[in-house]
């Protein structure tokens, strides 16, 4: 879709026109193809091959055209128009090749690679020129070598790339590649200082994948130009945080998605490669009328692609503090910064009672995303101020009290220091003394949902987790849907491929309508089949129960028609497909925007009124 697409739709379209086929051939040698991260030059090899196969075939269309119009193959006369076929019959085309390697231009780090790819240009040239005397009997020579691609040795990141690709007036230039990757976690020092460089003037850039900087840069170098750019990139640019990071200073330039292809795995022949989640994004200046999303073997038309790689307008999420919808708020778990002391295994708890019965008031169950999905039992000590005095006279709890404190006193962190004086306390507390959904934070991206688990007034849920208070019982049927993990699965993180669940991001976000009572009540009742489903297989773990390999068929049934429940709120015709779903769902975020920023505004009218008034 960079440029191939539109080449050979040309090419269809002057098929009967010499004059046309021949511009055409002058435009494909003309073309200059850059990979910023070419590693061995496989995508400029493939590249070189495909223009060549493409001049090719122009070149055997003209002959083709020749030998119509004099006569030698009588049929074709009724295909091609007679003004056609005078202007064949006068034109005279030269068999050689326009498709040069000083058209294409990399950037390599590694000194290897670099060598690699040179020489694979050469050895691709000759595999084309072979092919070219196959077809037509002459060809240029490889040897003696002439000019290569031009290959620069250096880092990507650092280097201005248009010393590496000049741009001059009337170049056409397709950019592509697949750069590096790396998290923000995985990067180095140095290339924490690319990125610092690169990204100079962006706020938090820090969260940044390494590939964004070649996005950046890629953005610089086709503004205003007759450019392109398009790069294999790891989904999570498209995804959570770092699209409201990335994409504004896409957009700001005037840019726009040209085309996408969304999120597939991608493996190669490495020995024990690890399989990666990517998308295809091409980038080029706000002059395409039509986009195209493709999605395995399959592609729609769209007026626009938004940086979700999904079809509507171009909006960012932003972090909210509060729910879009009128649904209860999420808040995180507890903190305990505390070096594990305030936490019991079972069987430390176990003796903590056996020794001291009167310790069952400090203990409570603890909960995160661990041990609600793996079925871990954990206990902890919650101990309220006006209790520390009479706690403190059981041994075990003034030992685990006192090594709270002195680790807290130790930390680097100020306000850690602070609560050293308090070491009965969390240093985070959100809990509120009410039964809560808990979320958690993190989820492998297997599961078709995410496991999300009712617990009682006792239960702390852990800072890895996060927990909806006192919630209505209908809320857990909307984020165990199947439509709330599709909108999940574009606004979340990603820690490696699992699912980083964010409240500000995944839940508040989420447009879901006002529904009416019996509405509620129906999304309760398949709550409870859920819950009863999965209490027909107590003994299993919530990470058994949602292994899509084996998930029970009652539980998948009891979610499916939870499912259908949900989308029902939304409309009464089903959902086609998950595209479908997510376009549904940003439009309805859009005019739910809107609407909140209107009563907004009507609200600060009114309150202006009023102060007025008063004075």
């Amino acid at each position: 879709p960079l440029f191939l697409t539109e080449l050979y739709e040309e090419f269809e379209a002057a098929k009967y026109d010499p004059k046309r086929l021949n511009k055409l051939l002058e435009r494909i040698g003309k073309i200059k193809i850059f990979d910023p991260a070419c590693g061995s030059g496989n995508f400029l090899i493939i590249a070189y091959k495909e223009l060549r196969l493409l001049e090719i075939k122009i070149l055997q269309q003209l002959q083709t055209l020749q030998q119509a119009a004099t006569g030698f193959e009588p049929k074709q006369l009724e295909l091609i128009p007679k003004a056609q076929l005078r202007l064949a019959a006068s034109y005279q085309h030269t068999l050689f090749t326009r498709v040069e390697l000083h058209n294409f231009y990399g950037i390599e780090i590694d000194d290897f690679a670099h060598e690699v790819a040179i020489l694979s240009l050469w050895l691709a040239q000759h595999q084309m020129n072979m092919k070219f005397k196959e077809v037509f009997g002459t060809g240029n020579p490889t040897l003696p070598l002439k000019e290569g691609g031009h290959i620069e040795k250096c880092n990507a990141t650092r280097v201005d790339w248009e010393t590496v690709c000049p741009k001059k007036e009337g170049d056409e230039i397709y950019i592509l590649g697949n750069p590096p990757y790396l998290g923000s976690s995985m990067q180095s020092k140095e290339q924490k200082d690319d990125m610092a460089l690169v990204c100079k003037g962006f706020e938090n850039y820090k969260n940044l994948d390494y590939i964004a900087a070649w996005f950046i840069k890629g953005g610089n170098f086709i503004q205003n130009a007759n450019a392109k750019f398009a790069f294999v990139s790891t989904n999570s640019i498209c995804q959570g945080e770092q699209v409201a990071l990335l994409w504004p200073s896409i957009f700001n330039k005037k840019l726009e998605i040209g085309f996408a292809h969304t999120s597939f795995k991608w493996i190669n022949n490495a020995r024990a490669n690890a399989a990666v989640i990517v998308v295809i994004v091409g980038i080029c200046n706000s002059t395409i009328n039509k986009k195209k999303i493709f999605n395995n073997n399959h592609h729609k038309v769209v007026l626009n692609i938004n940086p979700y790689l999904t079809e509507g307008k171009s909006i960012i999420l932003d972090r909210r503090s509060k729910p879009l919808s009128q649904i209860s708020p999420m808040v995180y778990g507890n903190k305990s910064t505390d070096d594990g002391q305030l936490f019991l295994e079972p069987n430390e708890m176990n003796n903590l009672l056996n020794l001291y019965p009167s310790s069952k008031k400090y203990i409570k169950k603890l909960v995160g995303s661990i041990e609600l999905i793996r079925g871990i039992e954990r206990y902890c000590l919650w101990i309220k101020d006006e209790d520390v005095e009479n706690a403190r006279k059981i041994p075990i709890i003034n030992e685990r009290l006192n090594k709270v404190n002195e680790f807290r006193n130790k930390s680097e962190a100020e306000s850690t220091r602070d609560y050293a004086k308090y070491p009965n306390r969390f240093k985070q507390i959100t809990f509120s003394n009410s039964p809560s959904i808990i979320v958690p934070r993190v989820s492998s991206e297997r599961r078709q949902y995410i496991p999300f688990g009712f617990y009682d007034e006792n239960t702390i849920v852990l800072d890895s987790a996060q927990a909806i208070y006192n919630p209505e019982r209908f809320v857990f049927s909307v984020i165990c849907s199947r439509i709330h993990m599709v909108w999940v699965n574009v606004t979340a993180g990603r820690l490696k491929t699992d699912i980083r669940y964010s409240s500000s991001i995944c839940y508040n976000t989420f447009p879901f309508p006002l529904i009416n009572q019996a509405q509620k009540q129906e999304l309760e009742r398949n709550v409870y089949e859920v819950l009863g489903e999965r209490e027909k297989h107590s003994e299993k773990t919530l990470a058994q129960l949602y292994d899509p390999d084996k998930m029970p068929d009652g539980l998948r049934e009891a979610h499916h028609q939870l499912d259908l429940a949900v989308e029902r709120c939304y409309r009464s015709k089903p959902f086609a497909s998950d595209e479908e779903r997510l376009e549904y769902l940003f439009k309805l975020y859009e005019q739910m925007i809107a609407e909140e920023k209107s009563k907004g505004t009507l609200f600060a009218t009114e309150k202006k009124r009023q102060n007025r008034r008063l004075k």
